[in-house]
This record gives structure tokens, sequence and C-alpha cells, in this order.
């Protein structure tokens, strides 16, 4: 008899686990839906007939598959230009951003470091205060920094709390008997930098690429404070110019073209550069996430581990 109640009980225990487990999968993969589906219709929606996205008969397949779209996208030169430009932005940002985060949080991890409680107030008042954009555009342009390269790179360049992260990661994963040894042996602080902190510490070091790469791929408001220039805009400012400011990123040279030699409708003319705008949008947000989406499941293995031994507190 006790063994049919105790049956029963592992029964009943076991239904619930299940049931628990079903409606956590239903939820999970409703959230999945709710996040990957606006990416999945922004790329049928580039692939499709820019009548029908515009019309709205896109939703869960590409009508009239084309590429018209990403043919006028590439045909527009600001894209090109863009592009070159946030590849250099995120580039030459983000490996200035690891030479100014990555040492400074080596430096932090220290339990002797002299004046560390000062240090760490001083870098802990930066992360709830800041200068205004007013006064900084003032600094910037005393500095003649103002329509350069060089203020995209540096502007930002530094994070506190990817430092702090990163300190916690040296802390706590870095034993102090490897420096000590080291020490005995005659390595001075940079050599046991580069020869033990460094090669120890790739998981935390993707992590702290990926969030300044995709930190700086995605900037588009300091290029807008402080440059004016077109050949020096990011790619998120060209996007920003066709989603928001619905400029229509059309070859303005062919479409003088057809208007004189009259092949083409005036209004029909408009009516399909409308449309060709409106599809583009979804081509030129593609064009601008693809180089993130590529670059993520090869530092996903790191991203994890990095992200959750970096958040322990010491």
């Amino acid at each position: 008899m006790k063994d049919n109640k105790s049956n029963i009980k592992v029964k009943k225990k076991q239904y619930r686990l299940d049931t628990f487990d079903i409606v956590n999968y239903v939820i999970m993969i409703a959230i999945l839906i709710i996040i990957a589906y606006p990416i999945y219709f922004t790329i049928i929606a580039s692939f499709s007939e820019p009548s029908a996205v515009a019309t709205n008969k896109v939703s869960l397949w590409p009508v009239g598959f084309n590429l018209k779209a990403y043919e006028h996208v590439f045909r527009y030169k600001p894209i090109w230009t863009g592009y070159a430009n946030s590849i250099f932005y995120t580039t030459c940002g983000t490996l200035f951003s690891l030479f100014m985060t990555i040492p400074a949080a080596y430096a932090m991890s220290k339990k002797k470091l002299p004046l560390k409680g000062l240090a760490t107030l001083f870098f802990a008042f930066t992360m709830y205060f800041g200068g205004g954009t007013i006064p900084t555009y003032v600094q910037v342009r005393n500095m003649h920094l103002l329509d350069t390269r060089i203020i995209l790179v540096i502007m930002g360049a530094f994070g506190v709390y990817n430092m702090i992260m990163t300190r916690a990661y040296f802390s706590n994963n870095i034993s102090e008997s490897l420096y000590e040894a080291a020490e005995i042996d005659g390595s001075g602080e940079l050599r046991k930098f580069f020869a033990i902190a460094l090669p120890l510490s790739k998981p935390i070091i993707a992590v702290m690429t990926l969030y300044y790469a995709v930190g700086h791929w995605n900037s588009y408001f300091s290029a807008m404070l402080y440059t004016s220039s077109p050949e020096l805009k990011p790619l998120q400012l060209v996007l920003r110019d066709v989603l928001i400011l619905n400029q229509k990123a059309t070859d303005p040279a062919l479409l003088a073209d057809q208007m004189a030699n009259g092949g083409v409708d005036a209004v029909k003319l408009a009516v399909e550069q409308a449309n060709m705008a409106y599809a583009m949008k979804f081509s030129v947000v593609f064009i601008a996430s693809a180089p993130m989406l590529a670059m993520y499941p090869f530092v996903q293995k790191y991203f994890v581990k990095g992200a959750m031994i970096g958040s322990v507190k010491e």
C-alpha cells in the first residue's frame, strides 16, 4: 500500500515537472519568435518585389523574389563609403579600446596597487557623472579634432563597466601563485602581463572585443555631432539618412535619363521610386547587421564563459 502511494507521488511529481517543461518551452519559443521574426522579415522583405513590400503583401516568405533593392543599394555610393568608414572605425576603435581597458583592468586587479581605493573611486565617479554634450563638443573643438577620423576612434574608447568586469576576471581566475612564481624567476609586471595574464584571458578578451565592436559598429551619435563631411560618415549615419530622413537612395542620373527619354511615365516612375526606397530600407538594415551576426558565432563560446565568470563579485 505504501509502495502504491509513493508511486503515485512520484508520478504526480513527474507530471508537474513535465508540465513545467512544456510551459517553459512554449514561453521560450514564443520569445524566440518575437525576437527572430523581425530579423527574418527584414531578410525576406529585402529579397521581395518592392511593390509587394510597400503594399504589405510580404509576411512569411518572399513575394516576387528579386535583387532589385540590393542592386540599387550597391549603386548608392554613400553606402560603400559608410561601410568602409564603419569597418575602419570599428577595427581601430576596438583595438584602441582593448588597449585602454585590458591593462587598466590588470592593474586594478592587483591587491597591492598604491592608491587603489582612490583610483576605484575615480573610475566609479565617471560612471555617474559626465561633462555634458556641449562642454564635450567645445573640448573636442579646442583640440582641433572636429571633422576628423580620430575623434570617432577615441570617443567612448574606455568603458568603466567593461574594465570592472575584466578586473573581476583577472582577480578570480588567475592565481596569485602564478605571478609570484614569475616574480621569483625575475619577471617584471610587463612580462607577467604578456606571458601570464593575456594568454589566460581569452574568454574575457573575446567578450570585450564583441562589446566594443558592436558599440563602435552601431555608433552614429558621435559622428553626427563631430563630423560634417560626407566622406567621414559611418554606415549607421547613412542608414539613419535612409530610414529616418527618408532619403531616396536611387541613382539620380538613371532617373533623369528615363524621364528625359520619355520611357517611363513620371507618375509611375515616382511610385516605383517610392516603393524602391521603402524596400531598400530593409536591404540596408540587413547589410548593416550582417557583419555582427556573422561575428557572434565565432565568439559565442567565449562570450558565455567570459561574461559569467567576469561578473562574479570579488
